[in-house]
């Protein structure tokens, strides 16, 4: 297994599959809209010796003052191996990403994972506010 951040490698098929029936977070995500996502950030994408994609991590990032990790998967095949692990410590350790004054991001069932790279809730959430809109891609 191998770690890239080369768009070409990005297994779109795959990627767009994943997230737009697998995934609770962009159930429904248009073509369209994660082709623009990807194009404006940092992705990695784990992969197999043969080239076929097992997991995949976006992050949104100035590369200087602030990320947001998203889009965060290992295909079920691949689970139980240490992908996952792995493609999270490949984004931790990216240069483009050190030195940063806030790197956060949202997760409903992996916090071990992200725990043991230093996340934790935020510092003080009261500062924090957001727009959601959980049914985006289902109203286009």
């Amino acid at each position: 297994m191998r770690i890239s951040t080369d768009p070409a490698d990005i297994d779109f098929a795959v990627v767009h599959g994943f997230l737009s029936r697998d995934a609770y977070w962009s159930r429904g995500v248009p073509e369209a809209t994660l082709r623009k996502a990807i194009a404006h950030s940092l992705c990695f994408s784990a992969l197999a010796d043969d080239g076929a994609q097992l997991g995949f991590a976006r992050v949104v990032t100035d590369r200087a003052t602030f990320a947001y990790l998203c889009d965060v998967f290992v295909v079920e095949a691949a689970r139980g191996g240490g992908v996952g692990k792995a493609l999270i410590a490949a984004v931790m350790e990216h240069a483009d990403l050190q030195g940063l004054r806030r790197f956060s991001l949202a997760t409903a069932d992996a916090h071990a994972l992200y725990a043991r790279h230093g996340f934790a809730p935020l510092a003080d959430a009261a500062r924090f506010m957001e727009i959601y809109r959980p049914r985006v891609y289902a109203d286009t």
